[in-house]
């Protein structure tokens, strides 16, 4: 049984940038994510969800299990189910990535923060 709480249209606004669902099904969700200059998610794992990022713009620092590397335009990450990583603009450009999640259950919920510059747990 899969749940997915994310549908087409779908759209925040967070510290960090914006993101925004491009499609979803059964079993997956497809985001557009942009981080801002000097923007950085938190340090986060899911327990439900496995994730791949394709960088579209800009040059994104991953961090991703105690590794930080960078990735540019045409690179694609995967993110495997909990493992711990993030994604940060260290540039002067906005980052755009499309994130494509796979899992049983697909929902904001998932997100276990380990470290948050913005104070959220």
């Amino acid at each position: 049984m899969s749940e997915n709480g994310y549908r087409p249209g779908d759209h925040d606004t967070r510290p960090w940038g914006d993101w925004a669902v491009l499609d979803s099904g059964a079993g997956y969700a497809v985001k557009r994510i942009r981080v801002t200059p000097g923007g950085v998610l938190s340090l986060q794992r899911h327990q439900h969800r496995a994730e791949v990022w394709t960088i579209v713009a800009g040059v994104a620092e991953v961090t991703l299990d105690g590794r930080v590397f960078a990735a540019v335009a045409g690179e694609v990450v995967t993110i495997p189910l909990r493992a711990i990583h993030r994604i940060a603009n260290p540039g002067s450009v906005d980052v755009v990535f499309i994130e494509v999640q796979t899992g049983p259950i697909l929902a904001e919920s998932d997100i276990e923060r380990l470290e948050d510059r913005y104070g959220r747990s």
